[in-house]
């Protein structure tokens, strides 16, 4: 394989660690290979597409190259796990032409943290122009590891509520072993290959592409870009992408580096559009509380919601979820005050609603009252003059461009009536909470519902909780709905209630809806309500202190001058770590973690050596939470 020019054919990252070469075959095929400190990462891996009118995947020859562009952006976020973002990448365009002479453009794009590319079609057409496929592969050595979640089938499950993302993460898993699915697995994805570790995602699809998924390419250890299930539409609208020229793709992303390097990573929102909206004063991250998650569907009734209020106002969280059935459990009058007594106590309502139209059978509702613009906006209309601050939309109908599209119309929709959005039964942010900052929060995890409903799930919590700060929470907001104290009706919870308290600072949303109800809560010590009370859900810093996926995570978040430093251990033995904190160095503080037992908690002061150094054992699926001011 060669290049026009072997010096045109590769692209330095900032810090020169990482590196990526193009290749044409001899065929036309096009290759980018992946270097860490002149290591490569992956073997050669397939860049193309095939357009209905068109391949650009063979028979593709080099026309040129820009020059190396060094690109800068500065942007802040209202949540997350940073306020100040900062990004920095040399950037350089592959202009090819196939042998139709139709023109392809290649943008690379490599930072200190990894490599992103995206397809450009520069030409320009007023005929829709189809994509029928991505040639765009990964491809691993056999040597290997992978922590990737399969993806459910389209229409399955229950009242044929899925894909929603919310699978059990296979761990650790030979790449090479993973063979045909017909489903896939979705992103972020996690691959080792020896010191290296790799971060797959994707961002972010706008009206006129799909979002896509991992497919076992033509080798062992090969993945590449799926398109979603025929199934996967809007109703009368396009599964796979299409639209006028010119036409780009979403970026294609992978984090290289150290595990730090991958935790710590934003290139998910780096590379995601820029809002353009800057009416966002309404715009309040908070915490929630909410009946649903441990009362279930008979909580939704008026004296349930209004004590639910009542603790909210205790704790000083912002929100009250009302979850499913609302409109003639409660009824919209009597919703309307609640939303004044809560407005009295300084507290917003948040309403759930039932996105659905034919995409699945789920009972809830209210339901197909977001369809369509008029409907929404008559809808949102009433709310806003009920008080209502957020909505909370559930059961989406998959990945097609045409669902898509209706994600960000229903998001830009809410904004113009100054709503929050919330999205359950849904796909992967993708960047979207930047270009949409009334987003701030979708579920796409097997989120804390799933440990109340069966055993096997509650016997994984511990493990499936140590893998998401490394894969779905890297970058996106996630409503997993964390911190449940009391016991389970039908599960035995195999987390420590310290274990639960350290998921309120180790996942980040931009509302953070908590599981627990007000007599579980009042049940703790006063010093476990007040950190509740503090935990706030906008940082503006976050370190991985340590950490391994599914067994153990460490990290520290910092707001408002204060640190706070939260670890579980999702393995049932104890773990002794010895953790490095030496922006610490010499501080004192406190921390909580288990008493007597495991469903009880203690707090002490504690001191960090003059070296950073602090010495710590996490009880078998416990955890702890150290706070310094």
């Amino acid at each position: 394989m060669s290049c026009t020019k072997k010096d045109n054919a590769t692209l330095l990252s900032p810090d020169n660690s990482l590196r990526v070469s193009i290749s044409v075959s001899d065929s036309g095929a096009l290759y980018y290979t992946t270097y860490r400190n002149d290591q490569a990462v992956m073997k050669p891996s397939k860049l193309g597409l095939i357009r209905e009118d068109g391949d650009f995947s063979t028979g593709l020859s080099l026309l040129g190259t820009s020059e190396t562009e060094l690109v800068k952006d500065a942007y802040d976020m209202l949540h997350g796990k940073k306020q100040h973002f900062t990004y920095e990448a040399n950037k350089k365009v592959y202009h090819f032409e196939n042998n139709k002479h139709q023109k392809l453009d290649v943008i690379f794009q490599v930072s200190n943290d990894g490599v992103a590319f995206r397809y450009l079609f520069p030409e320009s057409s007023n005929e829709i122009k189809k994509v029928n496929k991505e040639i765009t592969s990964f491809y691993f050595s056999d040597s290997t590891r992978a922590w990737i979640q399969p993806r459910a089938k389209a229409k399955s499950g229950w009242n044929a509520a899925n894909p929603s993302y919310e699978e059990h993460y296979l761990k650790d898993t030979a790449a090479y072993t993973l063979g045909i699915s017909e489903t896939g697995w979705i992103f972020p994805a996690l691959f080792r290959e020896g010191e290296n570790w790799m971060l797959l995602s994707e961002t972010a699809p706008d009206r006129d592409y799909c979002a896509s998924r991992l497919l076992r390419g033509e080798h062992a250890g090969e993945f590449v870009i799926g398109f979603p299930e025929e199934s996967e539409s809007f109703p009368g609208g396009p599964v796979y992408p299409q639209a006028k020229l010119p036409w780009q793709t979403p970026w294609r992303i992978i984090v290289i580096g150290s595990l730090k390097t991958v935790v710590e990573s934003t290139l998910g929102t780096d590379l995601a559009k820029p809002a353009t909206d800057t009416n966002t004063a309404y715009i309040k991250p908070g915490r929630a509380s909410w009946s649903w998650v441990s009362l279930k569907d008979d909580s939704t009734i008026y004296s349930v919601q209004k004590k639910f209020i009542d603790y909210a106002a205790k704790m000083g969280w912002e929100y009250c979820l009302i979850d499913a059935n609302w409109d003639t459990t409660i009824g919209y009058d009597k919703v309307k005050e609640l939303a004044d007594y809560a407005s009295l106590k300084k507290v917003g309502i948040i309403l759930w609603y039932n996105s659905a139209g034919s995409w699945n059978t789920v009972p809830y509702h209210p339901r197909n009252l977001l369809l369509t613009k008029e409907s929404r906006e008559k809808e949102f209309s009433r709310i806003t003059a009920m008080g209502i601050k957020g909505i909370k939309v559930d059961f989406f109908g998959g990945d097609g461009q045409s669902m898509i599209a209706y994600y960000q119309d229903l998001i830009e929709d809410a904004a113009r009536y100054k709503l929050l959005v919330n999205c359950h039964g849904s796909t992967l942010p993708r960047g979207l909470q930047r270009t949409y900052p009334n987003l701030i929060s979708m579920e796409a995890v097997k989120g804390m519902e799933y440990v109340t409903f069966d055993q096997p799930d509650g016997d994984q919590q511990p493990s499936h909780c140590a893998m998401l700060p490394f894969t779905r929470n890297v970058f996106d907001p996630m409503d997993f709905t964390p911190v449940y104290l009391s016991e389970l009706a039908y599960v035995k919870r195999r987390t420590t209630n310290a274990f639960e308290l350290a998921l309120a600072v180790l996942f980040h949303s931009g509302v953070q809806h908590y599981a627990e109800k007000p007599e579980g809560m009042f049940a703790t010590p006063e010093y476990v309500q007040q950190i509740m009370r503090d935990i706030p859900v906008s940082w503006e810093e976050t370190k991985f202190i340590d950490g391994y996926p599914g067994k153990y995570v460490v990290l520290a978040r910092k707001a408002k001058g204060v640190w706070y430093i939260a670890g579980i251990n999702g393995e049932p033995s104890p773990r002794k770590l010895s953790l490095a904190l030496p922006f610490l160095k010499s501080k004192t503080g406190a921390i909580i973690t288990e008493g007597d037992n495991n469903r009880s908690f203690s707090e002490k002061e504690f001191t960090i050596s003059e070296s950073g150094a602090f010495d710590i054992t996490v009880s078998g699926n416990g955890g702890f939470v150290m706070v310094v001011k």
